[in-house]
């Protein structure tokens, strides 16, 4: 009784009630699981799509907004012993195992964000917007003025990471984050996403398919894992490029006219099976945005000389990349533990969704709009960034340890740059086969003799 009071409370995490499997990663069987019964959730089951609650109440009540398990029933297995081990009378937990189905539903987590999370705010979005274009047209005044290569090094840092940070807003109106007016949405994240040479559009379709297919090895669209067959088939440059710093950090406008090895189309194509066929006059429009915005930057080439429109632009943009690649990476990447890839029915927009991590990136967070915040915008990307955080903390109770807390950053998140070398060493490919997939090393590019 005192332990389902403490989880009520969210005072610690739910309890974890299923197995590791005994040998290998692999858990096919769904005979073996713990039963749950949850308390009635007055919230209707729910997977991709939701409505927007009504009212802004700030009121949290932990014991009526957390479901939690009311009984556990054992199984045969669970009473021999292999669930709770006891050990001279003292209970030890099982070892965590974050393939396991979690006990816990997509419901119990919205239940428990606060109603005014979800609540979009176009004045305030909008804000941003002002805030971020008067930050990047003052800092292009500023170095033109200044014109010393003393100022200009600064100025690529500081402009390459506003441009990430217009990128972020335009990625809140892909997801109809910004406002709930589908028209404004448009306009903001053409003019946005132009003026930093992506095609919104085509962009905003092919993130919606990775939201939707978040942690599936095909399925997926941005930085999934490639499958032995596939990556054994890559020549040798084009393995050192995928996985040696920097090459992977330069992979976005490539990624936008190509796609990803073992995927075919192109971001600026209409007739790219990336899109259906209602959706190529968008693509188009977006396309056609992007051209106008790469002839704009010629003519002020002309005008101003290649050599400034490089300094002003050229390079804050191979900075944004970089920063693009990083980021997202290491949302799906790096972790001290490895993560579960999955695919067949073993797959879930709840499983896929719990292996995404958050980063902590110092004085960035504020910059690029918390976007760091990043497993709870992944299962219910329509949440405003500027309530991401708050969501976090309220479902964290109920995430439990499928919730994997970010290390601490100093005021740069310098410490990142080793979870990202470490990764690129280590996680290259994942068999071809089974249903619940771990990154395996080639010892080729890792420099170890153990692949697995």
């Amino acid at each position: 009784m005192a332990s389902w009071v403490l989880s009520e409370c969210g005072i610690r995490p739910l309890p974890q009630i299923y197995t590791r499997p005994r040998t290998g990663h692999i858990s096919n069987s769904k005979n073996n699981h713990s039963r749950i019964r949850f308390f009635h959730s007055n919230q209707s089951k729910t997977d991709l799509k939701f409505r927007e609650p009504i009212g802004c109440s700030k009121e949290r009540n932990w014991a009526l907004k957390v479901s939690a398990p009311l009984r556990v029933e054992y199984g045969e297995e669970e009473e021999r012993g292999e669930i709770i081990n006891r050990v001279n009378g003292v209970e030890e937990q099982p070892e965590f195992d974050p393939g396991a189905p979690p006990p816990f539903k997509l419901a119990d987590i919205r239940a428990a964000i606060p109603k005014h999370c979800w609540v979009k705010d176009p004045w305030r979005s909008m804000s941003y917007v002002v805030r971020d274009v008067v930050v990047v047209c003052g800092l292009a005044a500023a170095a033109a003025y200044l014109n010393n290569w003393v100022v200009w090094p600064l100025y690529w840092a500081a402009q390459g990471t506003m441009f990430w940070a217009l990128f972020v807003l335009g990625h809140d109106c892909g997801h109809g984050s910004f406002s709930n007016n589908p028209t404004l949405n448009s306009v903001v994240g053409h003019l946005l996403h132009s003026s930093i040479l992506v095609p919104y559009h085509g962009w905003r379709i092919s993130h919606r398919t990775h939201h939707q297919n978040h942690g599936h090895v095909e399925n997926d669209e941005s930085w999934h894992p490639l499958p032995e067959r596939i990556y054994k088939n890559l020549d040798v440059v084009t393995r050192m490029l995928r996985f040696t710093v920097p090459f992977p950090m330069l992979a976005y406008p490539f990624y936008l006219w190509s796609r990803s090895p073992g995927k075919t189309g192109s971001h600026f194509d209409p007739s790219s099976d990336l899109f259906v066929p209602s959706e190529r006059k968008n693509v188009i429009t977006s396309t056609i945005c992007w051209t106008a915005m790469a002839a704009l930057l010629v003519g002020l080439s002309f005008v101003m000389g290649p050599i400034q429109m490089l300094k002003l632009y050229g390079v804050p943009y191979w900075i944004f990349v970089m920063w693009l690649d990083f980021v997202t990476y290491l949302h799906h990447h790096g972790h001290d533990d490895k993560l579960p890839w999955y695919r067949g029915k073993e797959w879930s927009y709840l499983r896929g969704g719990l292996t995404t991590l958050d980063r902590d990136y110092g004085w960035i967070n504020n910059i690029h709009h918390d976007i760091g915040t990043h497993v709870i915008h992944h299962l219910f990307p329509q949440i405003p960034h500027y309530h991401l955080i708050e969501a976090t903390e309220a479902a964290k109770p109920v995430l439990g340890k499928y919730y994997r807390e970010p290390k601490g950053s100093g005021p740069l998140p310098f410490h990142l740059i080793g979870s990202l070398v470490r990764s690129l060493k280590k996680d290259h490919y994942v068999n071809d086969t089974d249903e619940i997939v771990y990154y395996q090393s080639d010892p080729q590019l890792s420099g170890s003799s153990n692949s697995k």
